[in-house]
């Protein structure tokens, strides 16, 4: 019986690792996406349904940036030149300074923040962040900051204050910053890429916040299925970050501006019709 419960966690953990690795890169609220899956297969009471589950799976995620963005992200590269390597320790610098604000403002309401995880407000945020990003991308001008390297200080901090949004359920950490990413004046490229990069000390930093809440509490079995997790999270992350710069490249934000308007209906009208059953 032991073994036969095990396997289907790890399915489940195998599906969620998917959706992860897909929905976290992409402005699209890996949240939304988490909370309507695990109700159509009616995940509830499991450790894959855990809080501690659903933020430290995405560490494998994490990696698949750390990966793609090695050399970019390593300031110790043998083959970068000395003026490369001043670079890359100021974009760690900008980064740092955008997490600011998010590690202030989240750590005082991470506790409060979780009473609003339901359908209800991600629905909204789902509706209300597809209609900004059709209106931004409607209003959208020549972009004047290009490149990471050109980006100033300010700037960085400014996109870390619009990340600061995404405490809110259902808002999507990578789509409030790109939000104000290109708001602030950055082309598609820059504010993809550096959502990617903010992911990494803040991402990281939630998911060491719920382990260390937790107690480290997991058994053996919890860890197999947590790990199983990441791993697929990590693969399909490779893939969704790999689509999303190619597709910016080509394309603006407006098709996810609708695909959110239409999940956000789509999870109305699923628990509306739940609500009745």
């Amino acid at each position: 019986m032991v073994i036969i419960i095990l396997f289907f966690e790890i399915i489940k953990s195998i599906v969620l690792g998917v959706v992860e690795g897909i929905t976290e890169w992409l402005p699209v609220s890996s949240t939304g996406h988490m909370i309507l899956v695990n109700e159509i297969i009616n995940n509830k009471g499991t450790f894959t349904a855990s809080d501690l589950y659903l933020y430290v799976i995405q560490l494998g995620a994490i990696l698949a940036v750390v990966t793609l963005y090695f050399h970019k992200l390593n300031p110790f590269s043998p083959s970068k030149s000395a003026e490369e390597k001043a670079d890359t320790w100021k974009m760690w610098f900008k980064v740092l300074i955008a997490c600011v604000p998010a590690a202030v403002i989240g750590l005082l309401l991470d506790d409060f923040m979780e009473t609003f995880e339901n359908w209800q407000v991600v629905s909204a945020t789902l509706i209300i962040y597809g209609v900004a990003f059709v209106i931004v991308e409607r209003l959208n001008k020549k972009a004047t900051v290009n490149d990471i390297d050109s980006m100033s200080y300010k700037t960085a901090f400014l996109i870390g204050m619009f990340q600061v949004l995404s405490i809110i359920p259902g808002t999507s950490r990578s789509g409030s910053t790109i939000i104000g990413a290109i708001l602030i004046g950055c082309s598609r490229t820059v504010a993809a890429e550096f959502s990617f990069f903010l992911a990494i000390p803040v991402m990281f930093g939630v998911s060491l916040l719920k382990i260390v809440k937790s107690g480290l509490a997991m058994t053996g079995n919890e860890i197999a299925i947590l790990l199983t997790g990441m791993v697929v999270a990590y693969i399909v992350s490779m893939l969704a970050i790999k689509f999303l710069m190619n597709y910016v490249r080509k394309h603006d934000f407006k098709g996810f501006g609708y695909y959110r308007i239409a999940l956000g209906l789509l999870v109305i009208v699923f628990f509306t019709i739940q609500s009745f059953m």
